[in-house]
């Protein structure tokens, strides 16, 4: 039997995976079968367990893929000057390229992976790695903004860095359950929160 390219193996692993994510965004995790996830996806059974175990694999997968996206959103280029007040909130929010916050369906998935990470101690882990770097980065901004007196510096740059996190949770949070939530007014409402005296 002829080995199949890596690429068409790379391919057919993220069909299976857009089809879940599909699926569980349409009717969450536990609602969605694995024949919900095959006849999405257009394929057998056999092809699909050739990739995952069962649907706990792919909740993983999924589930990884957007703690991910989460992870990259409080990435930071460490050669470029640090953000701004303003530019820290965009950073959380990632107004000009969101890959959470731009539509309900994501805000969605990523509710259900927190949801998901309260019956699974896997994921949990995962999910704690991710949230201590996120708040180990903007703390480094908070601390740095603190330095030059733009911020009050009798709080610890963590807590405020928490609240921060926090604060575009509930965001996420509104965008999953309404659909209404802008990042860009948002964004506006916080602004004027933090320059408040």
């Amino acid at each position: 039997m002829a080995r199949m390219p890596k690429e068409h193996l790379e391919a057919r692993r993220r069909q299976i995976l857009d089809a879940a994510r599909r699926c569980f965004i349409r009717n969450g995790f536990h609602a969605t079968s694995m024949q919900d996830v095959l006849t999405e996806a257009g394929l057998s059974a056999g092809a699909v367990y050739r990739y995952f175990d069962g649907k706990d694999d792919i909740i993983a997968a999924i589930a990884s893929e957007a703690i991910g996206e989460v992870a990259a959103a409080f990435r930071v280029d460490g050669a470029r000057q640090p953000p701004d007040l303003d530019g820290i909130v965009d950073l959380l929010l990632q107004v000009e390229r969101p890959p959470l916050a731009s539509s309900q369906e994501s805000a969605r998935l990523l509710v259900q992976v927190w949801s998901e990470a309260l019956r699974s101690p896997e994921l949990s882990a995962k999910l704690n790695e991710v949230m201590a770097e996120a708040r180990r980065v903007i703390g480094a901004l908070v601390a740095e903004h603190q330095r030059r007196g733009l911020l009050p510096a009798d709080v610890p740059a963590e807590e405020v860095a928490g609240v921060l996190i926090a604060i575009v949770h509930g965001f996420l949070t509104s965008r999953a359950v309404y659909g209404n939530a802008d990042p860009a007014a948002f964004r506006n409402g916080l602004r004027a929160l933090m320059a408040a005296k």
